[in-house]
């Protein structure tokens, strides 16, 4: 018997003529997956795979890498520069000269009346590493301001600073192939199946081969948590006490590795001592975990063989989050599960390539991971580029989340925006907006006119996306990948590399300093300055050929090595980049200062990703197969909390915070608590005009994930109104 219809409508898929397939590598996520890009008999772009033969991805891609080649033609593209005097008038469409020309004078004017830091840099993690380190020559060497920073503050700094602070220099210390060694894996804050699902992947593989312990740390039930074996429904903002709380536990039975403890790390004494006010029968009621459960997975973590952490936003998006990362280092440390196989310190990153701005792009110093801050890094940058070492500062200026409070105050009356959106990204929406109306000169460079950003800006450079370029990205496991320019730029945008270059031609020492002609020839220039006694972040055995041909190589990778295989961990013979050559354990103690329910504001609000969409939707909210599957902004609600409020199931509501409000689409659901909503950070029109951005002290990152909110009926229709207009696309 035959059930359904009886002449069925199978789904087809279109034949996609393919005349040639091109490498290159994703522009997604951090994982870094090998693509391939296929090329009709016409050269258009009309279908994409993973590479088999890639060792990160091994033939796979998840749903925005299937789709990465609907990214070339999909609309909003930028195709000329645009210029306006003021931010409300028209813009008109002018030349690349006229435009870099304006935009350099504008620059100067400012810098001569105001002060060289009264222009700001702004960047992101999607630039190629070439074009990094190129608009690092430019910013550092040429304008000389010393407010230049990353879109990686928001995702990314907390760890950096953890890493520093614990082990002398970033770079995490592990790799992927922990998985295939772990014998417990413990995940903060992590959502790999949504998050990373190639990553995911590679994990479950590794748990099909040979069962381990899988924990995850996570106030909402997610997909992870699903497949975990024990999952610790956190109280939002506390891993600090519950790592505090192990580390009582394993102190207190002697589960210590006492020996790597005394051979590799300083500061063991205070960390003892701080974490004695951290008895799990007291830890319980701050951070939600009971003592038991506590005891449990501290001894199970201490008693592996070898065991790993794993984090992202979770962690890091939080104003604990440097802490946290070191409180995690603390306890691998503790563990002796630092540089061998399945024991690390993995931070999973969140850009395409956040780990190249952090190597290259001098945002928080100079390339190389060197410091403005030490005084032979100042000399042999600025010998090496030929200019004044006291052109440098001697200090690392603001931070992006600094640099919008120093628009408001007047301090910053500049700013250029290279391939991110602070009126989508950065919390507090509003003031955001309030604070692009007081600057002089904002210039926007991004593949897309109709950014939000470009609402106020002065100056509109239209940038070529991803595979129209060439270059590297490093991933999260630090393995340098290709590039490949499949196509040429679309109609007249031109890459990052191409407009950093012609706008160092404009400044004093643009004529001094070298920029080669093209991003191999930068990657040669970058070799030279990886290679030094005691630097881990040497790539100077690598070329393009090499990598083209392993399909990714991990630093450290020196000149002179046989083969084509970096060195998958750092640390492995306990050295550290500290003066003493030892790992800091540093002593963590514990500051609610977050934003806490209240009578008013009775619901955490938490947020996080969807598997088919990436940050801000700037990209995936343009292709049609990936926003199909969430187009409309909504949040996860606990059934019971809902019927309280009266709340049913896809209907709209609105939440309001002490910053402002928003509507949304409600999805019941037991993966939240009662007190606890949801909603995936991708709808910035909703979640970061409720966000409260207090900052981490060390990492100076807004705290996303931690502040309060209440829900409220609306009447529907007008409600759909307000949702369908608030829409980006």
């Amino acid at each position: 018997m035959l059930f359904g219809q009886k002449k069925r409508k199978p789904i087809k898929i279109p034949v996609k003529p393919v005349k040639e397939w091109k490498y290159t590598t994703c522009n997604y996520c951090s994982v870094g997956c090998s693509i391939e890009i296929g090329l009709d008999e016409d050269k258009k772009i009309v279908t994409s795979r993973g590479h088999a033969g890639a060792d990160v991805n091994r033939g796979k891609l998840c749903i925005k890498g299937l789709l990465e080649h609907d990214l070339f033609n999909s609309p909003g593209r930028g195709t000329d520069p645009l210029i306006r005097e003021k931010h409300y008038e028209a813009f008109e469409k002018t030349t690349w000269d006229k435009a870099l020309d304006t935009a350099s004078e504008k620059i100067k004017n400012i810098q001569e009346k105001y002060g060289r830091d009264s222009f700001a840099v702004v960047s992101t993690g999607q630039l190629l590493t070439e074009e990094f380190y190129t608009l690092g020559k430019l910013t550092r060497g040429c304008i000389g301001t010393n407010n230049y920073d990353g879109n990686t503050t928001l995702c990314m700094a907390s760890a950096v600073s953890g890493y520093k602070r614990s082990f002398g220099s970033d770079g995490p210390p592990g790799c992927y192939a922990d998985f295939e060694h772990t014998h417990c894996l413990m995940a903060f804050g992590s959502n790999l199946p949504e998050q990373h699902p190639i990553i995911y992947w590679r994990l479950k593989e590794a748990l099909e081969k040979r069962k381990f312990p899988l924990i995850v740390i996570d106030p909402r039930v997610t997909m992870l948590a699903q497949f975990a074996d024990i999952h610790l429904p956190i109280t939002p903002g506390t891993d600090c006490v519950l790592i505090n709380a192990m580390l009582y536990v394993i102190f207190d039975e002697g589960l210590q590795d006492q020996a790597y403890i005394d051979a590799n790390t300083q500061g063991f004494e205070e960390l003892k001592s701080v974490v004695q006010d951290y008895n799990p029968k007291s830890a319980q009621h701050l951070c939600g975990i009971d003592e038991d459960t506590i005891r449990n997975v501290a001894r199970l973590y201490a008693r592996a063989p070898a065991a790993m952490s794993i984090w992202t936003m979770g962690i890091n998006q939080s104003t604990h989050g440097s802490d946290g990362v070191c409180n995690i280092n603390n306890l691998n440390l503790v563990t002796g599960n630092i540089g061998k196989p399945g024991g690390t310190s993995l931070s999973i990153t969140g850009q395409c390539n956040a780990m190249g701005t952090r190597e290259w792009s001098s945002c928080s110093g100079l390339p190389g991971y060197r410091l403005l801050e030490n005084e032979n890094h100042r000399e042999e940058i600025a010998n090496f580029w030929g200019i004044d070492p006291e052109f440098f500062p001697k200090k690392r200026g603001l931070t992006q989340t600094d640099i919008f409070p120093a628009i408001e105050t007047g301090e910053i009356k500049g700013l250029w925006l290279i391939a991110t959106n602070p009126m989508t990204s950065m919390p507090n929406t509003a003031r955001i907006r309030k604070a692009f109306e007081n600057l002089e000169l904002l210039i926007v460079q991004d593949v897309y006119e109709d950014v939000e950003t470009n609402q106020y800006s002065h100056i509109y450079f239209p940038a070529s996306v991803w595979a129209e370029k060439e270059g590297v990205h490093t991933n999260t496991e630090r393995r340098v990948n290709l590039i490949s320019n499949v196509i040429p730029a679309y109609a007249n945008s031109k890459p990052d590399f191409w407009i950093f270059k012609e706008m160092s031609k404009r400044f004093d020492n643009g004529k001094a300093i070298d920029f080669p002609e093209t991003p191999e020839e930068t990657f040669e220039e970058m070799k030279k300055l990886s290679v030094g006694e005691g630097r881990t972040l040497d790539i100077s055995g690598m070329s393009y050929e090499k990598i083209r041909e392993a399909r990714g190589i991990q630093w450290p990778y020196r000149e002179g090595t046989e083969g084509l295989l970096g060195d998958a961990r750092l640390y492995t013979d306990g050295k550290f980049q500290t003066p003493s050559k030892k790992a800091n354990l540093i002593a963590v103690k514990f500051f609610n200062n977050n934003e806490q329910p209240c009578n008013e504001y009775p619901f955490w609000l938490n947020s996080g990703r969807v598997v088919e969409h990436f940050h801000t939707r700037t990209r995936t909210g343009k292709i049609g197969n990936c926003n199909k599957f969430s187009p409309t902004p909504y949040m996860e609600m606990n059934p019971d909390a809902a019927q309280e409020l009266g709340i049913a199931h896809q209907t709209y509501v609105r939440l309001t915070s002490r910053r402002g409000d928003a509507v949304v689409l409600v999805q019941l659901t037991q993966r939240v608590p009662r007190n606890m909503v949801f909603i995936p950070f991708h709808f910035y029109d909703c979640v970061n005009r409720l966000t409260l951005g207090l900052l981490d002290p060390y990492s100076r990152q807004p705290a996303f994930k931690q502040c309060s909110v209440r829900v409220e009926p609306v009447a529907q229709h007008e409600a759909a109104r307000i949702n369908y207009e608030s829409r980006a696309f």
